[in-house]
């Protein structure tokens, strides 16, 4: 089985996936999840999906819509085309399945809802529930205390990014990838290749060290943002430049300093891990 196309397993119940790399994603096929929590073989979890999607469909919902059809290898090892879900779009339809073993998602699910309304009203609880994930998750309070610190030099940027009519999605992506080649000379995505990740945040996968450089780069473009005043695109690309190129000086004075290299493949705990939690505390 190839990188892009693997197995993923639920109490023993295979779910075909695909990665894709573009759009940064996990693909699964709605049919293996909808075997997997009804207990069913493959014909018969076919039928189930096909009977859900026309009751979403009556509902109104647009998800059997958005859904995408994906080559998969079958039984027969013959690729075909299969409907795929990415994440958001699979927990929407675990959502309709009335089964105990969708039940763990759903309440997951609520919990979410109710915590981020309660964000809204008070969204200083944001931050202590960052705080709270963090050390669940293995971080040390020294690494926690300087990711926080990341969260608000990036708010700063995107502010003044805003300010200068940049767009946000794929010019806030392009410039953030300026300034990373600027002081790593690594695309953001070789960055997370090098540290073996895909979905998972890049910043949460930095040493204090790295963290503390990329808060650099992004604080120093965002102070020559706001000197410069960039009116244009092409100019916001040279003022990210700029900012990383700060940083890139500081790391090859700090590994000429201490012969070791800043950027390093090491990564944090293995992502899976908050999942199998989820399902644990729900």
């Amino acid at each position: 089985m190839d990188e892009k196309n693997k197995l993923q397993l639920f109490e023993n119940k295979r779910i075909r996936s695909v990665w894709d790399g573009e759009k940064e994603e996990n693909f699964f096929s709605i049919v293996d999840v909808c075997g997997a929590l009804t207990d069913s073989d493959y014909q018969t979890a076919r039928n189930y999906w096909k009977v859900l999607k026309s009751r979403l469909t009556d509902e109104g919902s647009q998800l059997v819509t958005n859904c995408n059809q994906l080559k998969m290898r079958a039984e027969d090892g013959k690729m075909r085309l299969t409907d795929v879900a990415d994440t958001e779009q699979l927990l929407r339809i675990i959502q309709s399945i009335p089964s105990p073993k969708a039940e763990p998602f759903k309440l997951w699910l609520a919990a979410v809802g109710r915590e981020r309304m309660e964000e809204t009203i008070d969204p200083e609880l944001a931050i202590e529930r960052a705080l709270i994930t963090y050390l669940k998750k293995g971080y040390s309070r020294e690494w926690i205390n300087q990711r926080l610190q990341a969260i608000q030099v990036r708010k700063e940027l995107t502010d003044e990014w805003q300010d200068r009519g940049v767009q946000q999605g794929k010019e806030y992506a392009i410039l953030t990838d300026e300034i990373t080649k600027a002081w790593t000379g690594m695309s953001t995505r070789q960055y997370k290749n090098l540290k073996g990740l895909k979905k998972e945040n890049l910043r949460d996968n930095m040493s204090t060290l790295e963290l503390v450089l990329n808060m650099l780069a992004e604080a120093t473009t965002t102070e020559i943002s706001k000197e410069e005043q960039p009116q244009t695109f092409d100019e916001n690309v040279a003022v990210a430049q700029s900012g990383g190129e700060v940083a890139g000086n500081a790391r090859r004075d700090i590994e000429k300093r201490t012969g070791k290299p800043v950027i390093t493949a090491q990564n944090a705990i293995d992502f899976s891990r908050l999942i199998a939690d989820v399902i644990e505390q729900s």
